[in-house]
């Protein structure tokens, strides 16, 4: 591996990890504010709004993970656990650490 693309990777992986950030807590947040804010208070504005924000993330979250394992030899568990991550609330803080991780690595290498 070059300077250059392992310099690319971690760029890449910083990126990855933002959104996954951003994924995570837009989820976090639509549903244990919203959703309840809907159910509870009857307020359907907050799912109205926080519904279409979350999607985004979440597309968003989806387009960088494709864009960050196809330029990197991800294992395949690695690349279904970020996706089923997506999907959990806190997993994608789980992703983050082990992004953190593996830039890191090449930070060292």
């Amino acid at each position: 591996m070059t300077a250059s693309s392992s310099q690319e990777e971690r760029s890449q992986l910083r990126r990855m990890r933002v959104v996954s950030m951003i994924e995570g807590s837009t989820l976090l947040v639509l549903v244990f504010i919203a959703v309840p804010l809907r159910h509870l208070g009857g307020y359907p504005i907050a799912t109205a709004i926080m519904g279409p924000v979350h999607g985004m993330a979440f597309l968003l979250y989806v387009w960088m993970l494709i864009e960050t394992v196809s330029g990197a030899a991800f294992p395949r568990r690695d690349v279904v656990r970020m996706l089923v991550a997506a999907f959990i609330p806190f997993g994608a803080f789980f992703n983050e650490r082990i992004l953190r991780r593996r830039q890191a690595l090449l930070a060292t290498a």
